[in-house]
């Protein structure tokens, strides 16, 4: 799986873990929802900017975004 794939899952997963919304997400984030939903499905790339105010928004380091799941 490819790094933007990595990105979506682990964004979806963390969002959902949380109890949030995509609409919820965007407000919290200052991205858009449009963005979020192709991130999510692995079609968007992220600037790091972008992967840090997620990261801040989920309350994850942003290196958890971007991880690879274990086997």
């Amino acid at each position: 799986m490819d790094i933007q794939g990595i990105f979506g899952l682990n964004l979806q997963r963390l969002r959902r873990e949380r109890g949030l919304t995509q609409e919820q997400l965007a407000h919290l984030s200052g991205s858009p929802r449009a963005y979020l939903s192709g991130a999510e499905a692995g079609r968007r790339n992220a600037t790091l900017e972008t992967v840090e105010a997620l990261a801040r928004a989920l309350d994850v380091d942003p290196a958890e975004l971007i991880k690879r799941p274990d086997p």
